[in-house]
């Protein structure tokens, strides 16, 4: 018995280590301003609450409910219906709409919002010309959509997000084996036909989170709905924080808006909890590519090509006729620096998600420990959040540092070190680092998971410690999935408004908020140059992930090689 208890003791402490110590850590410290955010919440304050209860907070449920079912609808038909008909059916220009349905993803949905409205008002150039051509005078002689609405808001997200459900879909029905689509057919059932009893199904799990992410990335909008003065949830935060100046009613609004994405969670996992797809056969080659004809060929171009044009091309063009008109405004010093600012905060953000995320993957793959595995994916919780409740978290928990060190220098220094951490880039970088870390650390753990772990007991057999391991073997092997992590972090912090709104310093801008305060002023001629600036760096990730889709698929085309004869 004797004997036994120290081994016990050694085995419930044998995961004790810098890696397993270090993620342990680093899942704490990221699941703060989550923390902070429930406990204000809870914390018994003012009459701010009732206040909230019998004024605005209904309409906020209400719209945000609205908001959300009519995104949730558009990107869901316009992804999985653009992603069937690139990846199963031929006809004109298909190569091109394989890459071109992602590049709306570039475009930030505050931006569209911008250039609709300007194109779409009263004295915009498409109501100017209805008049000219009817012969109106006033608005009372005709109907126009309102673009400043909850549906002008819905529509205008459903273009820039439609991708997100796109990518998954495409990805899914790439992957699925010839032999059941095959098989359907044999059974006398055509394209579509096959396409609802079997791609679609074996999809779903695909498309269910491509639709969770699209839902979520609606809770964290701020500038369309903001500049639509459409009441949700995000803007319901950000009044109540900077113009009542109250942070419990923020915290409040921030706690329920969070049991929005726990829902999300949950249900998607509700709803397929007894539900098990499975491809039957390891059988591949290049999908069979139904060739179109007619009427459906021409449904299909013009289907793949509106969301193409009114979700890129054309505000991307609006953008570009603006910025050579307003070129000497809009190239000013003061770009030039909000870009730098932009970047800085941006690689700043991006290098350190991408060091975490090795440390933390590499420490999950070192020690199968239940503990670092379920801390690892705790702290990757932030990119579920919407950016206005991880700020308001942020600033709690920073602030509360703050005033602990001010207290504790004032007591025994009579020293004041006023705002240390919050109100600083500081702020900001935790705040990228704690919605992001999600990217940087679920890609470098898929490409470690491909690496065999043969070459870790090589390693170690000739001496090599884990650092170096990781150092001289992993990090060349995962390099391209390490550097698409730190793109695409960076590029989301780029385009990042509502956490960069509320935690920049005093007097800081951002490309975003530059955009938003120019646009939100009726002055996007001056914002076009940095708008179109932070699409542009957006474009490079859409690039690389549609590369790796297209190439992902065995006994896929390659360059060189139709797609009637795939490559052996």
């Amino acid at each position: 018995m004797a004997s036994t208890i120290p081994m016990a003791k050694r085995e419930i402490w044998s995961w004790l280590n810098v890696w397993s110590v270090g993620t342990v850590l680093i899942a704490l410290l990221m699941t703060v301003p989550i923390v902070a955010v429930l406990y204000i919440g809870l914390t018994p304050g003012d009459a701010i609450w009732s206040h909230l209860m019998s004024t605005v907070l209904p309409g906020y449920i209400t719209t945000t409910l609205l908001l959300m079912i009519g995104v949730g609808i558009g990107t869901l038909v316009i992804g999985v219906g653009s992603a069937w008909l690139v990846s199963t059916c031929r006809f004109p220009g298909k190569r091109m709409f394989e890459w071109a349905l992602l590049l709306p993803m570039a475009m930030p949905a505050y931006v569209i919002a911008y250039v609709y409205t300007d194109i779409l008002e009263y004295a915009g150039p498409v109501q100017v010309l209805l008049r000219e051509m009817f012969g109106w005078t006033t608005k009372r002689e005709y109907w126009f959509p309102e673009i400043r609405s909850l549906g002008g808001a819905a529509s205008m997200m459903t273009l820039v997000l439609y991708p997100y459900v796109y990518l998954l879909s495409r990805a899914a029905f790439m992957e699925q084996s010839v032999c059941v689509l095959e098989a359907s057919r044999v059974l006398g059932r055509g394209p579509w036909q096959s396409f609802f009893a079997v791609a679609l199904p074996l999809a779903r799990p695909a498309i269910v989170i491509g639709v969770s992410l699209v839902l979520m990335e609606t809770l964290n909008d701020f500038g369309t709905v903001d500049f639509f003065a459409v009441g949700t949830f995000t803007l319901g935060i950000y009044d109540v924080w900077l113009n009542m100046n109250n942070v419990a009613g923020a915290a409040q609004l921030a706690g329920m808006m969070l049991f929005f994405v726990i829902f999300l969670v949950l249900a998607e996992r509700f709803g397929r909890r007894k539900q098990r797809f499975h491809h039957t056969t390891s059988k591949y080659k290049a999908l069979p590519g139904y060739e179109l004809q007619g009427w459906a060929r021409r449904a299909a171009i013009f289907g793949c090509a509106l969301p193409v044009v009114f979700g890129f091309v054309l505000p991307a063009m609006v953008l570009s006729g603006y910025a050579v008109i307003h070129f000497e405004a809009a190239a000013n010093a003061d770009v030039l620096r909000f870009a730098g600012n932009s970047v800085m905060l941006s690689a700043l953000a991006a290098v350190l998600a991408l060091a975490i995320g090795i440390f933390m993957a590499y420490a999950v793959r070192l020690r199968k420990e239940r503990i670092v595995t379920f801390m690892a994916r705790f702290a990757s919780l932030g990119y579920a959040i919407p950016g206005s409740v991880l700020a308001v978290g942020v600033l709690v928990s920073l602030g509360a540092i703050d005033n602990g060190i001010d207290g504790f220098m004032r007591r025994n220094f009579s020293l004041s070190t006023g705002l240390l951490f919050s109100g600083t880039i500081a702020a900001v970088t935790f705040g990228y680092l704690v919605r992001f870390l999600a990217l940087s650390f679920g890609s470098v753990e898929a490409s470690l998971n491909n690496i065999t772990p043969s070459m870790d007991g090589a390693a170690a057999s000739l001496g090599h410690s884990p650092f170096s391991t990781l150092r001289r073997i992993h990090i060349p092997l995962i390099r391209g999935s390490a550097l698409t992590a730190a793109i695409m972090v960076f590029v989301d912090c780029m385009k990042e408004l509502p956490m960069t709104v509320i935690l920049r310093p005093f007097n800081f801008q951002t490309l975003a908020t530059y955009v938003h305060q120019y646009a939100s002023d009726e002055q996007l001629g001056e914002a076009s140059l940095a708008a179109l600036a932070i699409v542009g760096f957006g474009i490079l990730p859409v690039i690389v992930l549609s590369f790796a889709i297209t190439t992902s698929r065995p006994g896929q085309y390659v360059p060189g090689y139709s797609a009637e004869e795939p490559a052996s």
